[in-house]
């Protein structure tokens, strides 16, 4: 099943939060809207597989902040 997830970091919070998930239908939503406003999709599988389970508005868990920097980094070079 497909799933996706949305993060926000805006150096306000110790760490980016969990904007949106889904799962099957939703996911696809979540990447239609962020193709439309041209945000960079980032395919982690492995990532939105746990990010999908948490809360909207958690922060990002520790053991994460390795790959979620590996991504923002990413996306502001071919931003």
């Amino acid at each position: 099943m497909e799933k996706a997830a949305a993060i926000q970091y805006t150096g306000d919070l110790p760490a980016p939060i969990v904007l949106a998930t889904g799962k099957g239908l939703l996911a696809k939503r979540i990447k239609e809207i962020a193709l439309e406003q041209g945000i960079q999709i980032v395919d982690q599988p492995e990532l939105a597989d746990a990010l999908v389970e948490l809360p909207l508005g958690s922060l990002i868990p520790e053991e994460f902040y390795r790959i979620i920097a590996e991504i923002l980094v990413f996306v502001r070079r071919v931003g």
